[in-house]
Order: structure tokens, then sequence, then C-alpha cells
């Protein structure tokens, strides 16, 4: 485990140092197959589906704890329209069970913005630490990393959200068995059926450009994913990076020039971040910009595809009530992976780009539409 602590602080210096450099600056039931080629040991074909019955897990509670008060960290990495989304619906859980159980989780006092820079999460951490948090319930892959690497000596419980590998990033020792601290709910993306949809909508498709901040954790399983199921469908794949909004919108200016035929993005925070200042320049160039979550067809790209971030948020208050109320060890709790398969395409930029989306609700759980907006009602 010593080996284990090591890699996980590595790793989370590793990201503390690029966030610093680079910012002047969220699913799947079945993970991909190709997720698995690309992340060996933490593909998410190992995952703990989540089901009615694990997101109601507390329902069975006592109120042997009646009248006790839980103090509740959330750490949300960034500003945006899944991650507000996640930290909405936990806190709705939290007061929720807090009414069913006669107890109290303040959350009011401990919750954080980290604002996408690796000195403010450090600093939370710090705090919450200091302030004797109960528990810390961090939204985003580079939140877990800061807030588990602060965590271990004191052994704090963090039940992460919204982390797409929880693996690769070196969270966990394995989604069934977590070890340490920690444990959480994952949004895992199935990158294969995201493709098989732009392959539906457009079968003559043969340039794929992929847009990512290469310093987000959550998109290198992806990105590896998909360049392997590209290679299995004869697609070219075209590789632009940034990790500021200006880079973005130069490394989307480079795919226009290139011709690719459609873009793709996974559960990346910082090209979420990013989306309304860039989506006019794909709508323009009529060029389909997909994506990891439904947040980002809100913010204007052609379609989002992932979880119900509202599930995913209920569910990590519940494990985090678990872990609470009724003692439930982090180490040994699985990581729940959330069903995926719903695609919500923004019909706005589907008319200017003049794609047909029908051959979608087929080929998915279930078929959103919505237009663009900041944020979700």
């Amino acid at each position: 485990m010593k080996n284990v602590k090591f890699v996980k602080k590595a790793l989370a210096m590793v990201l503390a140092a690029a966030m610093s450099l680079s910012l002047a600056a969220c699913g799947s039931g079945a993970a991909s197959s190709a997720s698995a080629a690309s992340a060996a040991d933490s593909a998410p074909a190992a995952a703990v589906p989540a089901t009615e019955e694990t997101q109601a897990s507390t329902a069975g509670e006592t109120t042997a704890n009646e009248g006790a008060v839980y103090k509740v960290g959330i750490v949300k990495y960034v500003d945006d329209a899944s991650l507000d989304q996640i930290e909405s619906a936990i806190q709705a859980e939290l007061d929720a069970k807090g009414q069913e159980l006669g107890v109290t989780f303040d959350y009011a006092d401990y919750t954080k913005n980290g604002q996408a820079d690796s000195t403010t999460l450090n600093q939370i951490a710090a705090d919450l630490i200091a302030d004797g948090v109960d528990v810390i319930i961090p939204i985003a892959t580079p939140a877990a990393l800061i807030m588990q690497a602060a965590t271990e000596e004191n052994a704090i419980p963090v039940v992460f959200s919204a982390v797409s590998d929880p693996v690769g990033a070196g969270l966990v020792d394995s989604l069934e068995a977590p070890g340490s601290n920690i444990t959480g709910t994952s949004d895992a993306l199935n990158v294969e059926a995201v493709i098989d949809l732009m392959l539906a909508a457009n079968p003559d498709l043969k340039k794929l450009g992929l847009l990512y901040d290469q310093g987000q954790d959550a998109s290198k399983s992806a990105i590896a994913a998909a360049k392997a199921y590209c290679e299995t469908k004869g697609i070219e794949t075209v590789e632009k990076t940034g990790t500021t909004n200006d880079e973005l919108a130069l490394a989307a200016d480079a795919l226009i020039a290139a011709k690719v035929d459609a873009v793709f993005t996974p559960t990346d925070n910082t090209v979420m971040t990013a989306e309304l200042a860039i989506y006019e320049k794909f709508v323009d160039a009529k060029i389909p910009h997909y994506a990891g979550a439904d947040s980002f067809a809100l913010n204007g790209a052609f379609c989002g595809y992932g979880v119900n971030y509202v599930t995913l948020g209920t569910s990590t208050a519940d494990i985090a009530v678990d872990v609470l109320v009724n003692g439930a060890q982090p180490a040994s709790t699985p990581v729940q992976i959330m069903s995926s398969g719903i695609a919500t395409v923004n019909t706005e930029v589907a008319s200017a780009i003049g794609l047909d989306y029908s051959a979608f609700a087929s080929l998915c759980e279930e078929l959103k539409e919505t237009i663009t907006q900041e944020s979700f009602n």
C-alpha cells in the first residue's frame, strides 16, 4: 500500500504542476471494449453498475444517530453545467436523507469551488481538514486527486463524483475494492457508442478530430479508446489540444482547416468551460461536435452523450451517507459506474449544420433535445 500511496501522491503533484502551468484558466454502465484495450487495469469493464437498489442503499438506515451533525465538504473542480448539476443533486439528496434519518448534513459552509486551479484546490483541502469535516466529496478527477493526496494521512473519507477512470487516475486500487480512504461514483464514457452515433449520422465519416486537454486525466483513456476504435473502422484521427479558451479556439481552427468530418471531446472539463466560446466555429464550418456529457450540447455542441448527472450526484450523496451514518468503509465500498446511453442533441445546431439525427433513437437508451444556453434550468 505504501507504493500505491506514493503513486497517488506523485500523480497529484504532477497534476498540480501541470494545472499551474496550463491554467492562466464528466459514462457507461458497460464501458467500451476499446476503453479496456487502452487502459488495461483502468478499464471500466469491471464496473459496478449503479441500480435503483444501490442508489437507495441508505433507505433502510436506522436513526441510531438521530440528532447528529455531520460536516460535509463538497469541492467542485470548476463551474460548468454538468458539475453544477452534480453539486445541486448532492446537496438535495443530503437534505432529503438528513430529514429522513433525523440528522444534519452541514455542507453550507464547506461547499467550495476550485476554479480549475491547483493552488486553490490545495488550500481548500487544507481548510476543510482544519475545519474537521467528516467527509469530503470532490467533483471531477482533478479535485479528487488533490483531496485524496491531502487526506491519506488523516484518513478523512473521500467520496468522489464524476471521475471517469478512477483506476487509471491512480485514485483506487480497483473498482470493487478501492482501498485506502476513498470510493465514489464514475461517469465512465462508452466511446464506441459515441462514434457509432457519428457513423449513423454520417456513414461517410473518414476523418475525426479529437479535441481535448492533455492535462485532464479523464480524457486520456477515452482518447486512446477513440483512436483504437477509429482504426478498426478505417477512420483517420487528427488530435488537437489546449489548456485555455484561447488555445482551444486555435485548436478548433486547426481541426476545421484539417477538414475533419466531425469532432470528438470526452468528459473534459477544460473543453467544457470553453464550449460556449468555440462552438460557433464548428457550426459555421458545419462540423458536428460530439462530446461526453449533455452539458456540451447545452453549451453549443451538436451532441452530448453520457450519464444522467442528477442520478450520479444523488448516488454520490447516498454513498457519503452510508459512510457517515452506517460506518461503511470506503476501502471496501465498490465504486459505482453510472448507466450511460443518454444522447442529448442541440436542435438549433442540428438545424444550422443540416444534420439528421433521427437514427440516434435506436442507438441509445434515451434521446433528449436542448437548445444553446449557459446552464440547466
